[in-house]
């Protein structure tokens, strides 16, 4: 007899490969009304992301599914305590900051690379805690409270680079991370470093923690509701606020290392620009990979591989960016959906369960 998770699973997957035809379908519809060519913009994408054949290409993919590792495990671990944070974003800028901070700083070299990783951990964990403190303390709405915070640690790290960590030779970024604090690329003349390996084991250690671990079953056991969590003796409180501590610490290691693993420029760009977006195309590759620390990395691969291809649109077809990250935010939210519908399944067919028991 077949397994009836194997079966959901397997039905999940088919949906997320029509989710995958059906975005690339309105993406195209797109490109076809503004008069370029979808086929040739598409060829360029995927032969910029997913061409084994080009180690360059492939490289680029994997180092934009670094960073989307860690902002989906910040979604995935709220997500399975019942809180809706979307604070990732801000939580990397702040992580991104502790780097360059130290990097401000006359440290011997040895000390540079974990300290900018430690002291970008404790930021972004910090930045976590506040929207944590809200919710828990004075039950303040998550989202509405870790949007503030992203526009206020956006603008936090916008004057730092204008006054006091801004490149005197370039303005338009903060000091880079100097050379001894670099993480080594993996492969030589791409944007693919150490963090890669770094993200993976990260993703385990997620797993390990919430399976295998008594606050990791807090967590779980949390999510499955308010007066479950009291039932079994735990502080729904003090619960919440280890799920923004943690999550902002996964975020902010994300930001650290984006900043010590990611050449060229090695710092914060004019506008964030070489960190923005991470944050919340996280929330789509957690939905992609169900919430599940280990399933976060092919989910991450995926969007990465959409990121990494926009170039590929730019240069085969003409496609501008503006339409380009449209296309993208349409496939991303496609394969959003199959994730959400298994997600939002699975959680009515625990609330009937627990009706039923009650009853």
């Amino acid at each position: 007899m077949v397994n009836p998770r194997f079966t959901e699973y397997l039905v999940y997957i088919g949906n997320v490969a029509l989710a995958i035809l059906i975005g690339l379908a309105l993406g195209a519809l797109i490109m076809w009304l503004g008069g370029y060519d979808p086929v040739k913009a598409y060829t360029g994408l995927f032969e910029t992301s997913f061409n084994p054949s080009d180690y360059y290409y492939f490289a680029s993919t994997l180092s934009y599914a670094t960073p989307l590792i860690f902002t989906g495990l910040t979604f995935a671990i709220s997500s399975r305590a019942g809180i809706f944070n979307i604070g990732a974003e801000g939580q990397m800028y702040m992580g991104a900051l502790g780097a360059v901070i130290v990097a401000s700083m006359n440290l011997p070299p040895p000390l540079i690379l974990p300290m900018a990783l430690i002291i970008g951990t404790i930021m972004g964990a910090l930045w976590g805690l506040i929207a944590g403190l809200f919710r828990a303390l004075r039950n303040v709405n998550e989202v509405v409270a870790t949007i503030m915070l992203n526009w206020i640690a956006f603008w936090i790290i916008e004057y730092a680079r204008n006054y006091g960590l801004g490149d005197p030779r370039r303005q338009e970024k903060t000091i880079s991370i100097p050379v001894e604090g670099r993480l080594p690329l993996l492969v030589e003349n791409t944007e693919l470093s150490m963090a890669f390996v770094i993200a993976i084991i990260v993703a385990v250690l997620v797993y390990m923690f919430m399976w295998r671990t008594k606050i990791g079953y807090y967590i779980r056991v949390l999510g499955a509701g308010v007066k479950t969590a009291k039932y079994a003796g735990i502080d729904p409180r003090v619960i919440t606020l280890y799920v923004f501590i943690i999550g902002g610490a996964l975020s902010g290691l994300g930001g650290a290392l984006e900043i010590c693993g990611r050449p060229p420029t090695y710092a914060i760009t004019t506008a964030a620009s070489n960190i923005a977006g991470f944050g919340f195309t996280g929330i789509s590759v957690s939905l992609l990979g169900l919430n599940h620390p280990i399933l976060i990395i092919p989910a991450s691969v995926i969007i990465g591989g959409l990121l990494a291809g926009s170039r590929g649109m730019q240069i085969e077809a003409g496609v501008p960016l503006e339409m380009v990250m449209a296309v993208q935010g349409l496939i991303i939210i496609a394969l959003s959906v199959p994730g959400f519908t298994f997600l939002y399944r699975r959680w009515r067919v625990k609330k009937a369960l627990k009706g039923g028991e009650s009853a």
